[in-house]
């Protein structure tokens, strides 16, 4: 049953749909699935193209819009938008401490988890595809984890594709999550380098904070414990266009006098919270490394791992000195599993899909060398997310892909710049074909 409703200048439709969760095994076991669909109200009643969203995460449902912001309203003048919450996420099969002990143990968790990534996400695309556009291809725009998954599409199924349409989400081919890593955290250094060039008040004061969380325990009012480690994390915001402002405006008001000295604030700790739990979105912590995964080799707890060959991001031995704290980024580590009350019963089972030694390429790139989908992607020139380096070696294998790279934007230029980079994405496309 389907489920239409207004809001201001657009018609929602509310779709759902039932696929396998292993679509190698069509028989087997199927999940539900859930899209929103949009269009413009004055266009509600015509014949128009299709444009599929991919979210970026991975572990995120598609974003819930209120009218026509970001790049939806330009995307809306000539599609009907399909909004897909990918599986795990949002309203489809929801994967979280709640719901996945229905599996069984760790190890049926861990094996449920495997069938997450960007291969399953794009089979249920083509699964779903003919029951929404009967059976014509469409355009997809993948975002971020969302792009990852458009060059697995084509890879496995271009033919379901009118044009691709990629922001800040070239992955690479070929590497191993270890080389992901070894990449990004220079780059986060530099990002945090350019965060104290802007804010240099920002230097003492992150130091005070990471030594005060040295120095106590401290568990946030949601029963996270905040640790030295999970502070640096707050670095996460530095890759967004406006998360620089945000971390100094965070720290500005972190510490209040107290009758037993100073202590972090209730509203720095709620603020925290927010940012640092993985209750909305636990998947993204669960199969975060999963998603480089393409050999027998494990991931190990890459980010962790890689981390120990750049010291210079220990709180502990930077407080020894006087150097300035160095944040950290999008990364995942063993010990959020122990501090985030979300992620707690969950942390075997991430222990199991750490130690899989039998991922199977997402990506093939004979087939993206004879690419003949029109394919442009936005390449943002520092992105802190994913490796810029990486992106245009993948955009050279793809045959035909244009680039626009640019700095006018961070990895979230898609939502703060929207209609105009939806707009030259689909002006180099439409060159290319």
């Amino acid at each position: 049953m389907t489920v239409s409703y207004r809001q201001p200048g657009v018609v929602l439709t509310d779709r759902r749909f039932t696929v396998p969760l292993d679509h190698a095994d069509p028989a087997g076991e199927t999940i539900e699935l859930y899209a929103r669909e949009v269009v413009a109200s004055d266009k509600a009643r015509q014949d128009l193209p299709w444009l599929v969203y991919l979210q970026g995460g991975p572990g995120f449902g598609a974003n819930r819009f209120i009218g026509r912001p970001a790049w939806l309203g330009r995307a809306l003048k000539e599609y009907r938008v399909l909004l897909l919450d990918q599986r795990g996420t949002g309203h489809s099969t929801p994967a979280n401490r709640q719901t996945l002990p229905l599996r069984g143990g760790p190890a049926e968790q861990a094996a449920y988890l495997t069938h997450f990534r960007a291969d399953s996400i794009v089979r249920d695309c083509e699964a779903i595809r003919p029951r929404v556009t009967g059976g014509a291809p469409w355009t997809v725009l993948g975002q971020s984890f969302g792009g990852f998954c458009t060059v697995n599409y084509l890879s496995t199924a271009p033919e379901g594709l009118t044009a691709a349409l990629v922001t800040g989400g070239l992955p690479a081919l070929h590497a191993h999550a270890d080389d992901v890593y070894r990449a990004a955290y220079p780059r986060i250094e530099r990002k945090v380098a350019a965060h104290y060039d802007r804010y240099p008040q920002d230097v003492e004061r992150a130091r005070r904070i990471a030594d005060h969380l040295l120095q106590h325990e401290v568990r946030l009012p949601n029963g996270y414990r905040f640790t030295a480690e999970a502070f640096q994390s707050l670095g996460i915001l530095l890759g967004g266009g406006d998360g620089s402002h945000r971390l100094h405006f965070l720290l500005e008001h972190a510490f209040v006098p107290t009758a037993h000295g100073p202590a972090l604030s209730d509203a720095f700790q709620e603020e925290v919270q927010g940012l640092l739990s993985y209750a909305g979105h636990p998947l993204y912590a669960l199969v975060h490394e999963a998603i480089y995964g393409q050999d027998t080799r494990p991931t190990a707890w890459s980010a962790e791992r890689v981390r120990a060959e750049f010291p210079q991001f220990d709180a502990a031995k930077t407080l020894t000195g006087d150097g300035p704290l160095l944040f950290t980024g999008e990364t995942v580590h063993p010990w959020m599993f122990d501090c985030d009350p979300a992620l707690r019963p969950l942390r075997e089972t991430a222990g199991l899909l750490a130690a899989r030694t039998d991922w199977k390429p997402l990506y093939d790139p004979a087939r993206l060398a004879a690419n003949e989908v029109p394919v442009a992607a936005a390449v943002y020139h520092d992105d802190m997310y994913v490796d810029t380096a990486h992106s245009l070696e993948t955009a050279r294998a793809i045959r035909g892909l244009r680039t626009w790279v640019t700095d006018e934007f961070e990895h979230d230029g898609v939502r703060a710049g929207g209609p105009r980079v939806l707009d030259r994405l689909l002006s180099l496309v439409r060159d290319e074909a």
